[in-house]
């Protein structure tokens, strides 16, 4: 146990500050009191600590007057004073903070034990609470420095010219799939925590597997939780969109010869891709990043892109309101994607006022429990389609008419091609703005605004396609 703590070490470390007051700045950056071994040492180390934040003087006077002899005998605060002056306080320091993070770690050795062996709760309720104590262990010792103003130029200027070298053109991040979104997004980058909300069957399900299918066919990684929907019925929404076979005669197995060769080669090739769908429904903040980590770690996985099906679904890791619960679960959502340095792409539903407006287009602040999304949120936007509140306003209308006795005869047209609104509501790093698809009903799929009637899937990213290898990267013929 002497291996975790030395008492020398946080004596001489107490006497540092007692020497050189100004040097607390620094230790403060990386010690709490709780990392002190000593009880005493922590209190002394507390009292410090307050005596900086209102400006008074820490020395032996002060320090007296705010610590109880109950908790600091006054030997040990003696042989502080007496302690001989240190010069580099920093590797103490991190002796310190070294020790404290092992003893926590012995600490959870044992509540491992003791839920493992001791309490009566189910074995996932125990993984998850031994990975929420370890996260806290982890985010503790995690530690960064401040950048001085030559460091961050110098690092600034090597991004410009990494921008220079791919040739000035609009994609940094990864593909949202669309050309005139990637123009005004410039792709979802890397630690970007992207929420996509829409009332029910606008179709930001459908936006998302788009997304997430064309990554994929890019080579990447990609992770998807569908906490709504079972795993097949996402496949049967992806293979609709990639062969053009409407989902219907999917659902039902009504295939010609030509479209079961079809489906057979887009299963042979989604066979060799790296997407991953988790449909396990209940899921906490904990549980989700346990489960990435666990599949990123492979590197072959090429892990590019997360997405949650839907972010209201999700689970609070404790008793708290519903309010409370989002907030920790979005800024949890927003910590795990600068973690790993990849995009979190969230679903969200919306609060039902909409409806009643006029217009009907989505804003800010129909996010529900908006508050800490839209503040943790890198980029919101919003998935509109006009179409389906007429098709709703004119069955009203007929029903209305209907039950009236009277006549009433529609003018509403159920096209197979719809257009649709992806509204950019909020964008740290760019601008907001409404970009326009198609969207074709029969086979699930948004496309650009220039692809409408089902056109073969190797067109309809045409144009994405020729940006890519504008900009150095490689893009195989593909997929929606």
């Amino acid at each position: 146990m002497d291996s975790v703590y030395s008492i020398n070490i946080e004596r001489a470390v107490l006497s540092s500050i007692l020497f050189n007051p100004e040097e607390i700045e620094d230790i403060l950056g990386v010690l709490k009191h709780k990392d002190f071994y000593l009880p005493a040492h922590q209190k002394i180390f507390e009292v410090m600590e307050t005596l900086h934040s209102h400006d008074l003087p820490i020395d032996e006077e002060f320090i007296r007057k705010r610590v109880n002899s109950k908790d600091v005998d006054d030997s040990i605060l003696i042989e502080i004073l007496s302690a001989n002056p240190i010069t580099n306080t920093m590797a103490y320091v991190s002796e310190i903070k070294d020790g404290s993070i092992k003893r926590e770690l012995a600490t959870l050795a044992t509540t491992i034990k003791k839920v493992a062996l001791e309490d009566e709760i189910p074995a996932t309720q125990a993984v998850d609470t031994v990975q929420n104590e370890l996260y806290k262990i982890t985010t503790d010792s995690a530690s960064s420095e401040l950048k001085n103003m030559e460091t961050i130029s110098t690092e600034t200027l090597d991004y410009i010219k990494r921008m220079k070298e791919m040739g000035n053109k609009h994609l940094i991040g990864e593909t949202t799939g669309f050309y005139d979104l990637d123009k005004q997004t410039t792709g979802f980058n890397a630690g970007d925590l992207v929420i996509i909300g829409a009332r029910p069957a606008m179709g930001k399900t459908a936006l998302v597997l788009n997304m997430g299918l064309r990554n994929v066919e890019l080579g990447k990684g990609v992770i998807i939780f569908s906490l709504e929907m079972p795993a097949e019925q996402l496949m049967l929404r992806m293979l609709s969109a990639k062969t053009s076979i409407p989902l219907q005669n999917l659902r039902k197995g009504d295939l010609d010869d030509q479209q079961w060769s079809n489906l057979t080669a887009a299963f042979d090739d989604l066979n060799n891709k790296k997407l991953f769908v988790d449909d396990g429904g209940s899921l906490n903040i904990n549980q989700l990043r346990a489960r990435v980590r666990k599949i990123a770690q492979n590197q072959e996985n090429n892990i590019s892109m997360i997405i949650i099906d839907y972010l209201q679904l999700m689970q609070g890791t404790g008793g708290k309101d519903r309010h409370l619960e989002v907030s920790e679960i979005s800024r949890g959502l927003k910590m795990l994607a600068r973690e790993m340095a990849i995009p979190v792409i969230a679903l969200s539903q919306l609060n039902r006022g909409l409806e009643n407006r006029p217009d009907k287009r989505p804003m800010l602040s129909d996010l529900r429990e908006s508050g800490s999304i839209e503040q943790d949120a890198d980029i919101i936007m919003f998935v509109y389609r006009d179409d389906v509140y007429k098709e709703r306003d004119e069955a009203r209308k007929e029903k209305e008419a209907k039950d009236k006795g009277e006549e009433y005869k529609s003018t509403f047209i159920n096209k197979p091609v719809e257009e649709a609104e992806v509204i950019i509501g909020k964008q740290r790093a760019g601008p907001i703005g409404t970009v326009k698809l198609d969207f074709q009903k029969g086979f699930t799929r948004f496309v650009d605004k220039e692809q409408t009637g089902g056109a073969p899937i190797e067109v309809v990213f045409e144009q994405v396609a020729d940006v890519q290898k504008e900009t150095s990267f490689e893009m195989p013929e593909g997929i929606v």
